[in-house]
């Protein structure tokens, strides 16, 4: 109603069930801005955490079960698919269909469902390869369709989203995309 950037912090639950990576209450802080995109997004988290750390902590330096975080630098900002091929080799820039994605799976002992495409591939090489190397703050973008509901396609690529993640310590610590306003896409 005519504000052009909102947010709200507060408690979630989700009943997604419970694992080391996800528990049903957590608190939370969601924001949306008119007129940016992801990119702006980014910047702004990363900027968020390094004010907090500072005023926090003192410093953007800190230790992380005896790992030291440098959350004053900046960030690391790379593909999931670039990502992929940076710790495997694997490149799916080169993977045309969901059969030679099914197949890399396979060869790499990635288990994965019979009706899963190429874009679950994509995030499931992601999640098993690549998310616990992730030590240093890092943005991993432009994720696959098949995984990122309500967000706005990539206009270079359609099988591409425009939404990151945020990872450190090997853990994800957001999740954030350029909103679907397409009429007909959500159709």
């Amino acid at each position: 109603g005519g504000f052009d950037k909102v947010y709200e912090m507060g408690k979630m639950f989700r009943n997604e069930g419970m694992d080391i990576k996800h528990n049903p209450e957590f608190t939370n802080i969601e924001l949306y801005a008119a007129y940016e995109d992801y990119n702006d997004m980014m910047n702004l988290t990363e900027d968020l955490f390094r004010t907090v750390a500072s005023n926090v902590c003192g410093t953007t330096q800190i230790t992380y079960q005896g790992t030291p975080i440098d959350l004053g630098s900046p960030w690391k900002r790379i593909t999931m698919i670039d990502s992929i091929k940076e710790v495997t080799g694997i490149d799916f820039n080169e993977v045309a269909t969901d059969e030679e994605a099914k197949k890399l799976a396979k060869e790499n002992g990635i288990e994965f469902k019979s009706i899963d495409q190429r874009g679950h591939m994509i995030n499931l090489f992601f999640e098993e390869r690549v998310e616990e190397t992730l030590v240093q703050p890092t943005f991993i973008y432009d994720y696959p369709v098949e995984v990122s509901p309500l967000t706005k396609k990539k206009p270079q690529d359609g099988r591409l989203t425009e939404r990151f993640e945020i990872f450190i310590g090997g853990r994800e610590y957001g999740n954030a995309y350029s909103e679907l306003n397409d009429p007909i896409d959500q159709y």
